[in-house]
């Protein structure tokens, strides 16, 4: 199988699940996020803005701003992204993707969580994602200021083979509503 067709897979899966059953397990794995958050006593946390068949991070969000956590969030540029803090309003950009208005980088001193969404993962637990690499190619620029790495996503879609490539990148955590590691 290649990992083209791994997504094709995973995707389909993602996009069947009705609004009601996304719901649930979006709080599920919001509450164990949390929770990993908190206990690693995070002041800064990487985020994204959610599309629809991603874990919606928004009550995550709302919740770590109100407690003044450093929230950072991709803002796409060419075939990567640098980050920007969360605020508002958000912006619809490429892919449909929502976006905080342009602002200055960020300059990443370090970042002690970051929450990344995934499609799927293989045998080496490395990341699926939709196929533009951006998260691989911030990853391998940033990567020394990033503490801990946790991959989220609704379902868990795991392939047996190796699908990845070497600059793929890999979790410290990966949080589903039906599994954790």
């Amino acid at each position: 199988m290649t990992k083209n067709i791994f997504r094709k897979q995973c995707l389909a899966k993602l996009k069947k699940q009705k609004d009601k059953s996304c719901f649930a397990l979006d709080k599920k794995i919001l509450q164990r996020i949390y929770q990993e958050i908190k206990a690693s006593g995070a002041k800064s946390v990487m985020l994204y803005i959610p599309l629809r068949i991603e874990v919606n991070i928004m009550p995550l969000i709302r919740q770590l701003k109100k407690e003044k956590t450093g929230l950072l969030v991709p803002f796409m540029e060419g075939e990567s992204f640098r980050l920007v803090k969360y605020r508002l309003p958000l912006k619809k950009k490429k892919f449909g993707i929502l976006e905080p208005k342009n602002s200055h980088q960020y300059r990443i001193k370090k970042i002690d969580i970051a929450i990344v969404p995934i499609v799927g993962i293989d045998a080496l637990q490395k990341r699926i994602g939709f196929g533009k690499g951006m998260y691989d190619r911030f990853f391998e620029q940033e990567k020394k200021h990033i503490k801990k790495t946790i991959f989220i996503s609704r379902i868990r879609c795991t392939s047996k083979e190796v699908l990845t490539d070497e600059y793929d990148i890999r979790a410290d955590k990966i949080i589903t509503a039906n599994m954790r590691t």
